[in-house]
């Protein structure tokens, strides 16, 4: 009976657990038994000092450092001019015309795109990609942003997406191409993309702010770190997976490197590469309010000056408005991925474009006519419609008539899971939650992935940070765990109905479109600051993959597998507990992944409503500017979700190798 229980792991699991549970519920009598501080928490004088390291670093680096001829200051500032002369040129497109001189004596020599030229711009972008459903979709939600007064805001964030995409795109397609052609490149860059997917974002604005100073350039520079990787990843497996037929033929027509590169393998992965579009777009709208607070402006400053303000008719407005922008964008670069698969790029201009004229000319004409009719130019004051007293009053009216039964729900769930699942994890002293975690990985992944678990857990107690690294965990902990036992089942259901799933994956679809400030208006007005309402927050914002991941691995499960259980005379349960499930498991684990990584993130963003973890410190330091304090604290939630990866990662290929598939 030892012998099984060794083999299957089931002692192992259950003695790491109740020793934990022992010493976390127990680690302060022994710190007063003992008189040893220590126990419970890292000694201060044993702390590194990388806080003021780094800050004195980055102040080195902008003050003194040189390099022959010029110093890292001037670099600094000819990067920001290369990325502002474009984002000026297009806030003057969209919004704000082309003018000569300075202050009260400009001249307009010319004026914007009036609403209509653009909106017309985006219908024939949307009939391009697709077909007239696409066009009116997109052309309905930019009349939208024009209709409830948010079309100022959301040109100048369109500026900012037409600036921040085509440099997340370029640049992460080259670094992909050459980390496919160089595999100690691959190598290289694999780390410093999980930092930059794992580490939250406010800890990039305070060095960022630093050095390129408050701004929209620095909200930029931001926007493209954040949302560039993807499209690394993404290229590097859309080049690996190019069919070698094609590779083949294009080496035996002659094709040199480079002519392999350009003429074969990138337009035959552009299918797969436009995901990769399509995730940055995505991304950059994420980043939109974030990049407010360090002088972005746009839909973002709209969204974070009314959270500031706590008025949630106006937030909501304004977070409307940056989602129906990204499911016009969302939907567009989404046909573009299937149309480059089903319409290659042949004939003249006029051929490929055939709207062109029609928008060459629809432009001239408001040109001409807005210097007439003002409505022409800029839509009328008097025809624009606010819901923002609408969703005011709906609120109202939700806590008026629901308050006692919200609190009544927030405070079961607090007393019952939150204050219990906090008590285990912030008892854990440091040093045996260092052993405990490489011991879980360790027996997960092996002694490499169990070494580097304890290397990283030990990185965060030495930076002082382990009580509110664990109070992080348990909050993301419990947010998963809810995430997964709402996403499973609704996953399935969307798997086994073909009508349910329409509507569940739509909903998830409309979900993934939200930025993530967007969740915390209504959380906060509901339920007001805290660990519950943060929890709430990243439940909604992690939903997701937890939902796909699900419905995506049951749909894989090979037909004559399933066709097999039912000829054994499987019922429909059957079927799916004894089959379907098991073979969908690596999907599972792979939908808890990015669900842990959303998580993580979110986690970030609900410092704003009074979390006292990882993230507040992040946020804490971005409002004192302290670089060091925010680095170091970011770093300590990437490496958080580093370890969380590699676990989950091994779970998913030993099931894998289980399973034979």
């Amino acid at each position: 009976m030892t012998a099984r229980l060794l083999r299957s792991g089931t002692l192992f699991w259950t003695v790491l657990f109740a020793v934990t549970w022992v010493l976390s519920s127990y680690s302060f009598q022994l710190y007063k038994a003992f008189d040893a501080r220590w126990i419970v928490r890292f000694p201060k004088k044993w702390q590194l000092p990388l806080e003021d390291r780094i800050s004195d670093f980055l102040d080195w680096l902008v003050e003194d450092a040189s390099f022959h001829f010029f110093s890292f200051r001037d670099l600094t500032r000819a990067i920001a001019a290369l990325i502002e002369a474009p984002y000026q040129v297009l806030r003057n497109v969209l919004i704000e015309g082309f003018s000569s001189g300075y202050g009260d004596t400009a001249v307009q020599i010319a004026p914007s795109l009036s609403w209509l030229a653009v909106i017309v711009t985006i219908m024939a972008v949307g009939h391009y990609a697709r077909d007239w459903f696409l066009s009116v979709l997109v052309g309905v939600c930019f009349l939208y942003l024009a209709v409830f007064g948010q079309w100022e805001s959301a040109m100048i964030t369109l500026a900012s997406v037409l600036i921040a995409v085509p440099i997340g795109v370029i640049g992460g397609l080259l670094l992909g191409i050459f980390a496919y052609r160089a595999r100690w490149f691959e190598r290289l860059i694999q780390p410093v993309l999980d930092l930059m997917q794992t580490v939250p974002v406010f800890a990039y604005l305070v060095p960022i702010l630093i050095l390129f100073g408050f701004g929209p350039v620095a909200a930029l520079v931001a926007t493209v770190i954040y949302a560039m990787p993807p499209m690394v990843r993404i290229t590097i497996v859309a080049l690996k997976t190019v069919p070698k037929e094609i590779v083949e033929a294009g080496m035996m027509a002659g094709c040199r490197k480079r002519q392999m590169m350009w003429k074969v393998l990138v337009p035959s992965a552009i299918p797969t590469l436009m995901v990769g579009v399509n995730q940055v777009i995505m991304l950059t709208l994420n980043m939109v309010i974030i990049a407010s607070m360090i002088g972005a402006g746009g839909l973002g400053f709209d969204v974070l000056a009314s959270l500031r303000r706590l008025d949630i008719g106006g937030g909501i407005e304004a977070g409307l408005g940056i989602v129906v922008m990204a499911i016009a964008l969302d939907r567009a670069s989404q046909a573009f991925a299937d149309r480059s698969a089903r319409h290659p790029l042949d004939g003249n201009l006029l051929q490929r474009h055939p709207w062109s004229g029609t928008v060459v000319l629809v432009i001239g004409a408001t040109l001409i006519l807005g210097q007439f009719v003002p409505a022409v130019q800029t839509y009328p004051d008097a025809l624009t419609i606010t819901t923002g007293p609408f969703w005011s009053d709906a609120m109202k009216w939700i806590n008026v008539n629901f308050f006692d039964t919200f609190e009544a729900i927030k405070t079961v769930i607090l007393q019952w899971l939150l204050l219990p699942v906090k008590k285990f994890f912030t008892g854990i002293p440091w040093a045996w939650g260092i052993i405990a975690t490489g011991l879980m990985a360790w027996r997960v992944g092996g002694w490499k992935i169990g070494l580097l678990a304890a290397l990283l857990m030990t990185f965060i107690a030495t930076s002082g940070l382990w009580p509110k690294a664990m109070v992080t965990i348990y909050l993301c902990g419990v947010s998963v765990l809810i995430a997964t036992l709402i996403g499973i089942p609704l996953g399935i259901w969307a798997a086994e109905s073909p009508r349910a799933g329409r509507v569940i994956l739509g909903l998830m679809d409309t979900l993934q479109t939200l930025p993530s400030f967007v969740y915390l208006i209504p959380v906060v007005m509901l339920f007001r600051v805290g660990d519950f309402s943060a929890m709430i927050a990243v439940i909604l914002y992690a939903l997701a993959p937890a939902v796909r991941y699900a419905a995506h691995g049951l749909k894989e499960v090979p037909p004559a597998l399933i066709e097999a259980g039912l000829m054994s005379g499987c019922t429909r349960r059957q079927l799916l507990m004894r089959i379907k499930l098991p073979l969908a498991t690596p999907q599972l684990y792979l939908g808890l992944n990015q669900t842990i990584m959303l998580a993580l993130s979110m986690l970030v963003i609900t410092a704003l409503v009074g979390t006292r973890d990882l993230g507040q410190e992040v946020y804490i330091a971005l409002t004192k500017a302290n670089a060091g304090q925010g680095i170091v604290a970011g770093l300590s939630v990437a490496f958080i979700a580093i370890i969380t990866d590699r676990i989950i990662n091994a779970l998913a290929a030993g099931q894998r190798d289980r399973l034979g598939i």
